[in-house]
């Protein structure tokens, strides 16, 4: 990706706590110049501690490279702790697990205080949430860095908007002058979510089994992976 958009395209990689301190350590010198220019290092190991360890054995090998985190700092009691650990230099927010916008404007400004950067973790969603975090995102100034979006995996036939999915333009979503979040819901289209929902059988993740059934029958969830 480095080679194919070059360097002023910051680059990210999140493995999700599943590397060790070693390996983290490995990684982080290996991609030292693929992911320097305002790109970061996202949850490499799991813990506090863990991350405060790796970025420093890189420091110490001239490797300034940013860590980012949505797993390691999960509330504003996280937030001081991780600056003075030097654990996380990003906070990847979310307005839906830090407790709404207000909240995430709160962020924002004690990041802004605290001279740390800020950008916004996210998952699947459909056209509420993802205008929320779209109004979330302009109402925190000190927004360092560009958020994070899975909204171009889901389908426009699961959309439960009016109008269909929420349009990006040039890698932003436009924010309307209509009340509330500018979108309006498909009652219908919220009917056959719960339809859909009701008939499947799953009701949490399980990694595990999806990868014993379509990688490997023997394949176990374990963290450290690496």
């Amino acid at each position: 990706m480095r080679v194919a958009f070059g360097p002023e395209y910051p680059l990210r990689i999140d493995p999700n706590c599943a590397w060790s301190v070693d390996t983290s350590v490995k990684v982080g010198m290996a991609l030292r110049e693929e992911l320097s220019g305002g790109g970061y290092l996202e949850d490499p190991c799991a813990a506090m501690e863990g991350m405060a360890e790796v970025r420093k054995r890189l420091k110490a090998e001239g490797v300034n490279t940013l860590f980012a985190s949505n797993v390691a700092t999960t509330c504003f009691a996280h937030v001081p702790q991780a600056r003075e650990l030097d654990a996380v230099q990003i906070i990847l927010s979310d307005p839906h697990y830090w407790g709404g916008i207000r909240k995430q404007k709160q962020l924002s400004e004690l990041c802004e205080v605290l001279g740390m950067g800020l950008s916004m973790h996210s998952n699947n969603h459909l056209g509420v949430s993802m205008m929320t975090m779209a109004h979330a995102a302009c109402a925190s100034p000190h927004l360092t860095h560009a958020c994070d979006t899975h909204y171009p995996w889901q389908t426009e036939i699961d959309e439960v908007i009016v109008g269909g999915r929420v349009k990006f333009t040039n890698g932003s979503v436009p924010i309307t002058d209509k009340p509330g979040l500018g979108v309006t819901l498909d009652y219908d289209q919220v009917a056959r979510g719960v339809e859909r929902y009701n008939k499947l059988p799953f009701r949490k993740r399980d990694d595990e089994a999806e990868m014993q059934k379509h990688v490997d029958p023997n394949w176990k969830r374990v963290l450290p992976r690496w």
